[in-house]
């Protein structure tokens, strides 16, 4: 097993190359890790930007030869499947990290499964979309043991500008939910006051320009048009939707403060619904 003082010769298995998951396994390529793979259609594997990586025909194959295991896939339900055959195959004291966004309890269950194997679970999804990754400035959200967090670092730290422990299992999760519920629902202000500011006459585009200087400057400001734009909000909204489906879903299985989750479930929902709209309004 590579220990950390050993990290830049980690052998990472990477599960996942879409929108996301290309770019973070391109950064953790080009900073040095060999990168083990598999995916369901290989074809998902002959992009160039991926250079030299280890091809696996089966998941336990991988497993079995890698010190680290990172998902990048949509679902949760798609990560307890991988995990069902992944984990049992891992060495122990290997490390097991879902990267996907999804419930707190999901990622509790998983690092009960992991104990079961000597295996270490981190859940640690990433905030900042494709052009994130791209610029290799992802926050990465991370629950689970400390002394697993700093083994993995040194792979987190090659996509990621910041790499933040929230606590134990499911923090990480827990901490995403909180962030995707809340930019959208300051895009649904946002849109808001376009809406008004384009009832008036007022250029939209300059006022977004203005915002951003301002005191009412916020993430959400800053993705609509770059990261938000007419060739992105259909699929955009779909992601934002789902997250919005998992957070209602956390916060029922939490059984805390119900009509508040229930006010920001709603106000997410209509900040999901109205991308397009923003984005219209903005010109």
């Amino acid at each position: 097993m590579t220990t950390h003082s050993e990290d830049r010769r980690q052998i990472v298995g990477f599960i996942g190359l879409g929108d996301q998951g290309l770019p973070m396994t391109e950064a953790i390529t080009e900073a040095g890790f060999a990168v083990h793979t598999w995916a369901r259609r290989p074809q998902t594997l002959d992009d160039p930007r991926l250079g030299d990586l280890t091809r696996h025909a089966s998941v336990t194959e991988l497993a079995a030869a890698v010190d680290l295991v990172a998902l990048c896939v949509s679902t949760d339900e798609a990560v307890l499947d991988l995990a069902a055959s992944i984990i049992p195959a891992m060495r122990p004291e290997s490390i097991f990290v879902n990267h996907g966004t999804g419930t707190p309890v999901n990622a509790v269950a998983l690092a009960e499964l992991g104990a079961r194997h000597a295996i270490r679970v981190i859940d640690a999804p990433v905030s900042g979309g494709r052009p994130g990754a791209e610029a290799r400035s992802l926050t990465t959200l991370a629950g689970g043991h400390e002394a697993a967090i700093q083994a993995a670092k040194p792979v987190f730290e090659t996509f990621s500008a910041r790499v933040i422990h929230l606590g134990p299992a499911g923090a990480g999760q827990r901490a995403k939910l909180f962030n995707n519920a809340l930019m959208l629902m300051n895009m649904q202000a946002i849109t808001d006051i376009l809406t008004l500011a384009s009832g008036t006459g007022t250029d939209t585009g300059a006022l977004v320009d203005a915002l951003r200087s301002g005191s009412a400057a916020s993430r959400a400001l800053d993705l609509l048009g770059t990261m938000v734009r007419p060739d992105t909000v259909d699929h955009l909204f779909e992601v934002c939707v789902l997250d919005m489906v998992i957070f209602a879903a956390a916060m029922s299985d939490a059984g805390t403060h119900p009509q508040t989750a229930q006010r920001v479930v709603t106000s997410g929902l209509a900040g999901a619904r109205r991308l397009a709209e923003a984005v219209r309004l903005l010109g």
